[in-house]
């Protein structure tokens, strides 16, 4: 499986997207989340080694996303195992690459081992 990258630019500085993911309150509102669904867990712990779980309920069923993260390197890099377990024993690997530029920064996605099923919405 190759790996999958989405670039998206942001009108703020790298710092405050860098934190975003590492934020429970922020990162509850858009990291995995669904527009039916409902974040009923979010629980960072933002250190290598650490562990993430962030649980929407959807149509009534709970769906954890899990992960470890391997490196964080603020602002500019965050790397992160990612796994559903609801729906795959796959864990695959997920890197954001940061950059600044004039009016904000950079972001980058990139996600090592999705499979095909999920490559679309990775994009998204």
């Amino acid at each position: 499986m190759p790996a999958l990258s989405v670039t998206r630019s942001f009108p703020f500085p790298p710092d405050r997207v860098f934190d975003a993911w590492l934020d429970p309150a922020r990162a509850s509102r858009f990291l995995f989340a669904t527009p039916d669904g409902q974040m009923v867990r979010c629980d960072i712990d933002a250190r290598v080694g650490g562990r993430f779980n962030l649980t929407d309920r959807r149509n009534g069923e709970d769906v954890e996303h899990v992960g470890t993260y391997e490196e964080i390197r603020r602002p500019e890099r965050l790397v992160f195992t990612f796994s559903v377990p609801k729906y795959s024993p796959v864990v695959t690997r997920v890197a954001i690459d940061i950059v600044p530029t004039t009016h904000g920064c950079e972001l980058t996605l990139t996600h090592e081992g999705v499979l095909d099923e999920w490559a679309e919405a990775t994009r998204k």
